[in-house]
């Protein structure tokens, strides 16, 4: 199954507001992504859902960081416990298990359904954090993601 990309934009404003306005049933979809954003300097920063599917699968969706037109980075969001992050966008799907994926370990375990992890990515001054959500069930994952800038830029 090939996962549904965003393509993302450089505000989080204008990220949450095409996502509310796209004609993609983005919304509709047992899985989906909810912007919870008020600071400007989050990149990603709401809730993810990872749902299973009709052949059983979980879904997984991903998100294309794109800065004046230049592609910068990729964020893969599920399958159900699954997050990757790649340097530059591909339209082929990439393995999690790769080595070029710069979240390891790259799948979350939890215990009594608690899960968290946070990542430095100091090649992309990046930080990335999931924390498993409550109203995950057997049929979803619900997570808390949030992916900012690890230090302030100087622009």
């Amino acid at each position: 199954m090939r996962p549904f990309r965003l393509i993302g934009l450089a505000s989080t404003a204008l990220l949450g507001a095409s996502l509310l306005n796209s004609s993609v049933p983005l919304l509709a979809s047992p899985a989906q992504f909810t912007s919870y954003s008020r600071n400007s300097k989050s990149i990603l920063d709401g809730n993810w859902q990872s749902c299973r599917e009709a052949d059983g699968s979980y879904s997984e969706r991903v998100y294309d960081h794109v800065v004046n037109g230049v592609p910068q980075f990729e964020v893969h969001l599920g399958p159900k416990r699954e997050f990757a992050l790649f340097a530059g966008v591909q339209e082929e799907h990439r393995d999690h298990d790769s080595p070029a994926n710069l979240l390891q370990p790259y799948r979350l375990d939890g215990e009594s359904n608690l899960a968290k992890h946070e990542w430095k990515i100091p090649s992309l001054n990046l930080m990335f954090t999931a924390t498993l959500a409550g109203g995950s069930r057997s049929d979803c994952e619900s997570w808390y993601i949030l992916l900012a800038p690890l230090h302030a830029t100087s622009h």
